[in-house]
């Protein structure tokens, strides 16, 4: 008895390997070169099926039943005619993947043409070749008339070859043969436009990877962005305003001016720590996800009363209140509520007129799943430029409030003054989303 062992199994794994790197190689040369092929597959139909009539011409004739039925059944051509009717069989194959359909009519012809007069020769086979070569590279609707035309061809060779053999035996041997050649061409291109389906499929995908791959890299930008210019806006506003008041006060209230300097250091401080924190999403840490920067949370309401206090000591009267349960918000909720307060702080710094008494009303109200923010502040000027031109902050904002539902509305106040209100929809969304 005879056990095959793992290692016998698993010899088979190399074996596979290098013949599939040889069918690969050939595929490429095909590519390349493919007249080798075609005039391998002549050479190789003429050596088999042609030079074998050609050198035992005649053989047939000998005494006794079977050779007296063959003699009947069929016509001996000489060497000359045989030779022309091989090279007319075999020949066009040379064109069979180019022109499968004139190919297969070429040799069609000369089919009938020989069993017409009753020849019979081993070079027949071309027809097979051509007609598996038509199903293979030809377009399918031209295959219905060749198989007709093919069973009229076989239906001659039956009714010739009756003297010897059944007609309904030729027939069938004749018909199944036939029927193998066009099965088989139809597999092969059925697993070839599969594996093309499949290639194409994986491009596609590739393409779909490197288009989510740039999206997700635009969004994580505009983010960057938006963070970037509430971040250094509001700060640089505070810092200006801060600035002129320390020199105004330099000469008056050396004390003032002096704070005021704290105040630009603290704020100047304070505005590089969050730079770090958001261009430290940008980097790449070397040292994997714990050898990185320890990065300070992202603000939130509870972040408010400071900016509110640094809003005053740059020369605003801010009031602020809350209503409802805000400390209980999600962080990404809380972050834009803090994003959006900036910015409207950061533009009544920009736009108010210092030297009026301006006050700012600093709101936030969370109720039956609505959070609303309402800043308004009096004495404040319109903003410069043409009318109905929206700036970068009020559209920052906008954005910011669309990822919760929400609205941004901002105008003048009548009696003077500058109203920003967002509206943010703190119900939960279903699974379909909206």
């Amino acid at each position: 008895m005879t056990f095959v062992t793992i290692d016998d199994i698993s010899g088979t794994g190399p074996l596979v390997a290098r013949l599939s790197r040889g069918g690969q190689r050939l595929r490429q040369a095909d590519r390349a070169h493919p007249w080798v092929l075609d005039t391998g597959v002549v050479v190789l139909v003429f050596l088999m099926f042609c030079l074998p009539d050609l050198f035992h011409h005649g053989d047939g004739d000998g005494d006794g039943e079977r050779a007296r039925h063959f003699r009947l059944a069929f016509t001996q051509l000489p060497v000359a005619g045989m030779l022309a009717v091989q090279l007319g069989l075999v020949l066009p194959l040379l064109w069979r993947r180019r022109r499968p359909e004139v190919a297969f009519g070429v040799i069609a012809a000369v089919f009938v043409v020989q069993w017409a007069v009753g020849a019979a020769l081993r070079a027949d086979v071309a027809l097979f070749v051509a007609l598996y070569s038509l199903t293979l590279h030809g377009r399918l609707r031209r295959l219905p008339w060749a198989c007709g035309v093919m069973a009229g061809a076989m239906a001659l060779v039956a009714v010739r070859v009756s003297p010897a053999v059944s007609v309904w035996d030729a027939l069938f041997f004749l018909l199944s043969t036939a029927t193998a050649a066009l099965a088989l061409g139809l597999m092969v291109r059925i697993r070839r436009a599969q594996l093309a389906g499949l290639r194409e499929r994986a491009a596609q995908l590739e393409i779909e990877r490197d288009q989510r791959s740039r999206l997700a890299t635009a969004t994580e930008r505009t983010r960057v962005a938006r963070e970037m210019h509430d971040i250094v806006g509001h700060n640089l506003s505070v810092i200006i305003t801060l600035a002129d008041a320390g020199a105004y006060a330099t000469d008056t209230a050396p004390e003032r001016g002096k704070e005021a300097l704290q105040l630009i250091g603290d704020t100047g401080r304070q505005a590089l720590g969050e730079l770090r924190r958001v261009l430290g999403v940008l980097r790449e840490a070397a040292d994997g996800p714990t050898g990185g920067p320890e990065l300070s949370p992202q603000p939130g309401i509870a972040d408010l009363d400071a900016l509110c206090a640094k809003v005053r000591a740059a020369g605003l009267e801010v009031v602020y209140r809350t209503s409802g349960d805000v400390d209980a918000l999600d962080g990404g909720v809380q972050l834009t509520v803090y994003r959006i307060v900036q910015e409207a702080l950061t533009n009544t710094l920009k736009h108010a007129d210092t030297d009026a008494d301006t006050r700012v009303h600093l709101a936030i109200l969370a109720e039956d799943g609505r959070l609303t923010i309402r800043v308004q502040d009096t004495g404040r000027t319109a903003p410069a430029g043409p009318p109905n031109e929206e700036g970068h902050g009020l559209v920052g904002m906008r954005e910011r409030a669309a990822l919760y539902g929400g609205t941004v509305s901002a105008g003048p106040v009548r009696g003077g003054g500058w109203r920003v209100e967002a509206v943010l929809d703190l119900t939960p969304q279903s699974g379909g989303g909206r």
